[in-house]
């Protein structure tokens, strides 16, 4: 069997590999992507295991490991990292120390790790994401026109009436002319962001999943979809604190000698997941009067933005619990919710 630690980049790849019948590690540098492919396809035939960290721009080196026969294992960086003791890193260092992990049957494999289609899905949401971003700049320049005119309609200058202003402003030639490709240019995205909106909602309504998620009030088939691609498997998270954890959600802490200090959020996991709970909460808390009183609590005592997040990681609670108890929110908030299982057939719903 051949097993193989990767250090893996853009470029390039540093890999140590040993044949357990030989036992002699051997150090190689492989330029991407022809050398990388070259090297494999002579390993075809054999048993291979290949760690790498869990990185960036690795989908076509998965995508080649499995059409060549080899098995890989993805693995936690930070975990990784934090197993090693010495302060010299370098490619050669990092690559000899996945596959002593390897070998030693110590290395901190993912428990999951998307599908192709999954990874697929998630850059439809990028996309349009991405693209609503370009709209908002698009319309903030437009914004700033008009109000150097005179002309503050806040949201109603994206009415008919309000686009029929903008556009009949008096300008100088240069200023006309930017206010002419900009308007072009809005039109053009809020075309394609309504294409990407109906592509998302087909994706969402055909996920039993996401179809229940968005029964919760300020949660619409972005969110939803984005959440469900995120989590993946929920039975992987034991509690609903460590779906918070796993989001960015949880203060950071530093606590030693019996102080506890705790800091601003952490921030770690997806943070277009973090944007997108922290907006759908803005929308739940106009419905939802639990979530309408921690937010007006919680702004008049601490700020805003303390509100607001503590509005998402309550949602995002909430979204973890509909999944793993396959309810929708009418069940959430229903006459058996906080009964115990042999009077409702669930779990008891934890406070959130």
């Amino acid at each position: 069997m051949v097993i193989i630690g990767c250090d893996f980049h853009p470029g390039f790849q540093q890999i140590a590999m040993v044949d357990t019948e030989g036992g002699e590690v051997h150090h190689l540098r492989l330029a991407h992507k022809q050398e990388a492919e070259q090297f494999y396809r002579g390993l075809c035939g054999r048993e291979v295991l290949v760690g790498i960290e869990a990185c960036g721009y690795t989908q076509w080196f998965e995508q080649m490991l499995e059409q060549r026969g080899h098995r890989f294992q993805i693995g936690d960086a930070a975990a990784i990292r934090a197993s090693y003791v010495r302060k010299q890193k370098t490619d050669r260092r990092d690559a000899g120390h996945i596959l002593r992990l390897l070998v030693e049957g110590r290395f901190p494999a993912l428990s999951w790790v998307p599908t192709a289609a999954e990874r697929d899905t998630r850059q439809l949401i990028m996309h349009r994401h991405k693209r609503v971003q370009m709209l908002t700049r698009v319309k903030n320049q437009l914004h700033a026109l008009a109000i150097n005119q005179g002309l503050r309609l806040r949201w109603k200058l994206w009415s008919s009436e309000g686009r029929q202003q903008l556009a009949a402003l008096p300008l100088l030639p240069y200023a006309a002319a930017r206010r002419a490709d900009l308007l072009q240019q809005m039109e053009e995205m809020e075309a394609e962001v309504e294409r990407l909106d109906k592509a998302v909602r087909q994706e969402a309504e055909a996920r039993p999943a996401t179809a229940r998620l968005m029964t919760h009030p300020g949660v619409g088939p972005v969110t939803a979809l984005a959440f469900v691609l995120t989590i993946g498997d929920v039975r992987r998270f034991g509690k609903a604190r460590q779906v918070a954890s796993y989001v960015g959600l949880i203060p950071s802490e530093h606590s030693s000698g019996g102080k506890q200090r705790l800091g601003h959020i952490s921030k770690q996991g997806s943070s277009l997941l973090r944007f997108l709970l922290v907006e759908a909460g803005q929308s739940a808390v106009r419905k939802d009067a639990e979530l309408a009183r921690c937010y007006s609590r919680l702004k008049h005592r601490r700020s805003t933005g303390v509100a607001k997040v503590a509005v998402a990681r309550k949602l995002a609670l909430r979204l973890y619990w509909m999944l793993r108890s396959q309810i929708d929110y009418a069940q959430l908030h229903g006459p058996c919710a906080g009964q115990p299982v042999s009077s409702c057939g669930r779990k008891t719903r934890p406070s959130v």
